[in-house]
């Protein structure tokens, strides 16, 4: 009780992603009922092929058919489903402590936050993930290098939101690499956000992960590239007229000397080759430039719908 008149007139929703996770989601809705008991508990099945439905049901959760595979479709359908003023994101196999529900939505509230991460303090002791622990590494410096420091896990799949943040979010990936998406919206909006260090528990026996390494790995290396095109294309298209450039001298270097020496120019082809590659490095230079003007226009337009959200009340 003292909990729901802690957060007495927020709508507060819990959103739950699952696809065959029947051996855990009667556990991890009861624990987030018991956690927030003023809270709306919704799982979106993702066409799961046991009975994860049915035994949401159970548990007292509100469960809507997502039949499009891919966690990225059912983040897209909770957001645009779900009306609420604080939204709190988990995934239904019981990796995530739901007793830290109630202190990721204080911290959201009392610091004015739009997004808070539940940052995984155990993920590397997961026998299962241990090939994910270097890539989580490697796939966290990158973002940092691309898109800024505000985030530490953009993998962790644990979240609260306001609704300024969820009505704003365009959600275009399908997939894993949506939690990559919502770190790249929260750093180009520059919202305030923050993160907190919380327990990662293993998956119990019968809960399998749906995480394929290197399928999973390649199609978020390609979104860190869409995403970095699309917010930042000076430096995409940038990159690409500088290697070109450099190649090119590299390649037109001895038909540079032996003109010097000679006034001839021995290697038409390779000349014609050079040419070409800088005439593309120029022209990839300026689309960056077009393009860039092209991402300041959508981001103030972003901007702008998540202004005319209404913010959180002052506590």
């Amino acid at each position: 009780m003292a909990q729901f008149d802690e957060f007495a007139g927020l709508d507060i929703a819990v959103v739950l992603p699952c696809y065959n996770e029947a051996a855990t989601i009667e556990q991890v809705v009861a624990e987030f009922r018991s956690a927030l008991p003023s809270a709306n508990v919704f799982v979106f099945d993702n066409a799961s092929t046991d009975d994860t439905g049915d035994r949401a049901r159970r548990a007292g959760a509100s469960v809507i058919l997502e039949s499009r595979r891919g966690k990225g479709n059912v983040v897209r359908r909770m957001f645009a489903e779900v009306d609420a003023d604080i939204y709190l994101m988990a995934d239904g196999d019981g990796t995530y402590d739901a007793a830290a529900a109630p202190e990721m939505v204080r911290r959201l509230i009392g610091d004015r936050l739009d997004m808070v991460v539940g940052t995984r303090r155990n993920v590397k002791n997961d026998a299962g993930r241990a090939g994910h622990a270097v890539g989580n590494r490697l796939f966290n410096g990158l973002f940092c290098s691309m898109f800024g420091n505000d985030f530490t896990d953009i993998f962790s799949g644990y979240r609260a939101f306001t609704r300024r943040f969820v009505k704003s979010f365009p959600a275009v990936s399908a997939g894993f690499e949506i939690e990559t998406e919502l770190s790249v919206h929260a750093s180009q909006l520059r919202m305030p956000v923050a993160e907190m260090e919380l327990d990662y528990g293993l998956r119990p026996t019968g809960s399998e992960s749906k995480l394929r390494t290197f399928h999973d790995g390649a199609r978020i290396l390609w979104t860190f590239l869409m995403m970095l095109k699309e917010t930042r294309p000076v430096t995409f298209f940038g990159w690409i007229s500088m290697v070109l450039v450099i190649a090119s001298l590299i390649i037109a270097s001895p038909i540079i000397v032996t003109y010097l020496e000679t006034g001839l120019v021995p290697r038409l082809p390779t000349a014609v080759l050079v040419t070409g590659m800088m005439l593309t490095a120029f022209l990839s230079g300026t689309c960056g430039l077009i393009l860039d003007s092209l991402a300041r226009s959508r981001a103030e337009a972003k901007r702008i719908l998540y202004l005319s959200q209404p913010a959180l009340p002052v506590q």
